[in-house]
This record gives C-alpha cells, sequence and structure tokens, in this order.
C-alpha cells in the first residue's frame, strides 16, 4: 500500500478525530474513505464531460475514425 502524510490545522485535526471516534473509525479510515468518495467524483464529472464533448462532436470524430 502508498502512503501520503498530509498537515491538517489543529481544528481540522480534531474534527477528524472526533468525527472518528463518533463512528467507530480510525481518522486514517475517515480520509481514506473521503479521498475515495473524491475520487469517484471527480470521474463522474470526467466522464460526463467526455461524453458532453463526444456527443457535440460526434460527426467529427467519425469522420476522423474512418
Amino acid at each position: 500500500m502508498n502512503e501520503i502524510t498530509i498537515g491538517l490545522p489543529g481544528t481540522e485535526w480534531a474534527e477528524l478525530g472526533d468525527l472518528a471516534d463518533a463512528t467507530g473509525r480510525t481518522p486514517e479510515d475517515v480520509v481514506r474513505e473521503a479521498v475515495r468518495a473524491h475520487l469517484r467524483a471527480e470521474r463522474e464529472k470526467v466522464a460526463a464531460a467526455a461524453g458532453r464533448l463526444a456527443d457535440r462532436h460526434a460527426p467529427l470524430l467519425q469522420r476522423l475514425g474512418r
């Protein structure tokens, strides 16, 4: 597994710890879940944008594909 180290201001660190305690998870689990959710959302935005571009430029893409 790859690792990353980030710094958090004290208030965010405390909030992360409180959330982890309240949900019975570790701070690392909370952060891991947040990163996964963010990556999933960004992937969906990029896919939607690519779909819009493909639709908008379909005739050109068809000509280029031939």
